[in-house]
């Protein structure tokens, strides 16, 4: 899911976004609470309409967006009191407030507030996040007001694996439409992502959809994929072409880099996108150097498509039976040098 934090995926329109083959976008409520503020989306027909995107759409909980404003809130059994980064305004953002402007917002999937611990953080202190978290999905069940909208419960636990099954196996007892795993790409190095995917996954219900929060990259979605993870969202596609850089077959491209200066060919031949359809590496690169906003826009667009269509393959090969060998050199977490980080 290509994120569309403030109702639109940076630098692209809807219209473009669709031809990279991307059915879900996810929004976030925390963000659109603050700016234009649900009541604003509400009048605008709702977030579908107002952003112009007429496929289905997930909106986050704002949760994780509290955990990176570890400055500037305050934690409590009833839930969030935190200072707006735009006027300062104390906001308190409460399971059923999130829950809330969510039903406000009209996503078609919507996501339980819930506590993301840090890492690294004491056990005690991932105990008390995850027994938070459980007791305010409580909270935003009861507060859910929309049946034409799926609520999705978080497990969180940490790198513990044992608290890790016990959110899981709790949560699956609600039988919620679908559910996520949060609280990773927080830190921690990609060993510890896996080992915590690896051991929840097959823990939740195997006939819902699941939900990997925060992870884009080709690897780590490989190996989730393998261990039962349906669903992905991460920044990672647009951010990096905010700053130049391609996703080509699974390497990373600076496109500013010298030997694309009189490079004529596209990025990838075998890409159906619009940018590798029209343009050249050398038109790109001067695009980049020359900070134009259209060089955002087409790497963009480009960035969007690769990770939609590598997922588009292993989805085929799962269905054709040849996924472990198709993608094994993405399984094959001793391969380093495949592994892309956001960083």
């Amino acid at each position: 899911m290509p994120v569309g934090t403030l109702a639109n995926v940076k630098t692209i329109t809807p219209a473009q976004l669709k031809d990279t083959g991307a059915q879900m976008v996810l929004s976030n409520t925390y963000h659109l609470h603050l700016q234009p503020g649900e009541a604003i989306v509400a009048g605008g027909g709702g977030l579908h309409k107002f952003m112009g995107w007429n496929g289905p759409m997930l909106t986050d909980s704002g949760g994780f967006q509290v955990f990176s404003l570890s400055e500037m809130r305050k934690i409590t059994e009833e839930g969030v009191t935190f200072r707006s980064p735009h006027d300062g305004q104390i906001i308190n953002l409460t399971p059923e407030k999130s829950i809330e402007i969510q039903n406000i917002l009209g996503a078609d999937v919507i996501m339980a507030f819930d506590e993301c611990p840090p890492y690294p953080a004491t056990r005690e202190e991932v105990e008390t996040a995850t027994a938070r978290t459980y007791r305010w999905l409580e909270r935003c069940i009861a507060a859910h007001q929309r049946t034409d909208q799926a609520l999705f419960g978080i497990v969180q636990g940490g790198v513990y694996l044992d608290m890790r099954s016990s959110a899981a196996s709790s949560l699956a007892a609600f039988d919620l439409p679908g559910y996520a795993i949060g609280g990773v790409s927080v830190g921690e190095p990609p060993e510890l992502i896996h080992q915590i995917v690896e051991a929840t996954a097959p823990l939740l219900p195997y006939h819902k959809p699941r939900y990997l929060m925060g992870v884009g990259t080709y690897q780590e979605m490989a190996i989730a994929i393998a261990s039962g993870i349906d669903l992905f969202d991460c920044v990672i596609p647009t951010r990096w072409a905010r700053h130049g850089t391609a996703m080509v077959q699974g390497e990373r491209w600076n496109i500013k880099n010298a030997k694309f200066r009189e490079d004529f060919t596209p990025l990838d031949e075998t890409c159906p996108c619009y940018t590798c359809q029209n343009f050249s590496r050398a038109y790109l690169s001067h695009l980049v150097r020359c900070q134009e906003i259209l060089a955002y826009t087409l790497l963009s667009i480009h960035n969007i498509t690769e990770l939609i269509r590598f997922t588009q393959k292993i989805r085929q090969s799962i269905i054709n039976g040849t996924f472990a060998t198709d993608f094994a050199i993405w399984l094959d977490t001793s391969n380093e040098s495949k592994v892309l980080s956001a960083e």
